[in-house]
């Protein structure tokens, strides 16, 4: 007879249709993904319909494998957590109805989870928190600094007012004629070239920690578009290293500053763009004075999947977290919302 609790956890928020087990809330037991980047490369981007019918072939096959590898059948599973929001409502509903459906059929409890608090607890994985957190979140579609002053607690500081992050960096791939998913491209073009283009950073007004990258991605595209008439020749390493240089010392800088006046014991990155090597090179060095603990979750967590899920999943689990027979996709669910309820 053994006490340990395995969570099983379920993603389908985009384009990556993926199943976990967690033991005890921080040990990834089994972690399977099914990636759809082929699928949406030739469109540039990803393809709401395409993602839902691969979701619908993938969901049972990544389910198999993930009981497989963990070596587990769903007795032995304590809970079933899955994303609930945000995200392509199509996509979600594919995992939020496989979720249902195993939980039904096996009798398990059913919790709903919140795709950017997956994210954030992708660091407990490799190491436990020491309360109060501030939380960067950066992808393609967050961007956010969030304060955990314990767990489930998600208290917004400072969010994007335009475009996130991940979204002005596949922007500007896409005028520079890179392949999808752009950010990764722009991140290796970045390490060749050099910050001497000169583009804006937007402060906002002072004290503030939301950010802003619409004009930023103006600049940038604008700046591309004047050379092509011009016919002048640029270098889209250049390009890629001042962009980076400008949407990386923003990020990095208002993190630092709302951890200095939150007086926060840990810094935590969390989402897609915590896989970019120039943002986490300007965190470690803005935080390398070790006053306050730094960290950045495995390349492999900060991508979507579902060991996140399980991990957000199983503190919500354990704090009373319900989910009815009426769970539903919400494409826009909210975060400090979502940390406030129990069912």
């Amino acid at each position: 007879m053994t006490n340990d609790q395995y969570i099983l956890g379920i993603e389908t928020s985009c384009d990556e249709t993926a199943a976990a087990v967690i033991k005890n809330g921080t040990e990834v037991v089994a972690n399977v993904v099914a990636s759809q980047i082929e699928s949406h490369k030739r469109f540039g981007g990803v393809v709401p319909e395409i993602a839902s019918r691969h979701h619908v072939e993938q969901m049972t096959v990544v389910l198999e494998e993930t009981l497989a590898q963990a070596n587990l059948d769903m007795e032995q599973i304590e809970a079933i957590t899955v994303t609930e929001g945000p995200g392509l409502v199509g996509a979600l509903l594919v995992g939020v109805n496989a979720a249902k459906a195993l939980a039904f059929a096996n009798s398990k409890p059913l919790v709903g989870v919140h795709h950017i608090a997956g994210h954030i607890y992708a660091n407990r994985l490799s190491k436990e928190f020491s309360f109060p957190v501030l939380a960067l979140v950066v992808s393609g579609g967050h961007t956010e600094l969030i304060l955990m002053r314990e767990h489930g607690s998600y208290e917004i500081i400072g969010e994007t007012r335009d475009d996130a992050a991940g979204e002005a960096y596949d922007k500007v791939a896409r005028t520079l004629q890179l392949p999808y998913p752009g950010g990764p491209q722009i991140d290796q073009l970045a390490a060749e070239g050099k910050d001497n283009l000169q583009f804006p950073r937007a402060w906002l007004e002072e004290g503030s920690y939301d950010f802003s990258f619409s004009g930023l991605k103006s600049a940038v595209i604008n700046k591309l578009h004047n050379a092509q008439q011009r016919g002048e020749e640029f270098k889209r390493e250049d390009v890629a290293a001042s962009f980076q240089a400008s949407v990386v010392e923003v990020l990095a800088t208002k993190t630092y500053r709302a951890a200095k006046e939150y007086n926060v014991n840990q810094v935590i990155v969390a989402g897609g763009v915590a896989a970019n090597k120039g943002l986490r090179s300007e965190l470690e060095r803005q935080f390398s004075d070790q006053s306050i603990e730094l960290l950045i979750p495995a390349l492999h967590l900060c991508t979507d999947n579902a060991a996140m899920i399980a991990a957000a999943g199983s503190v919500a689990y354990n704090q009373g977290h319900r989910a009815g027979w009426d769970l539903n996709a919400n494409p826009s669910l909210d975060l400090e919302a979502f940390g406030a309820r129990k069912k």
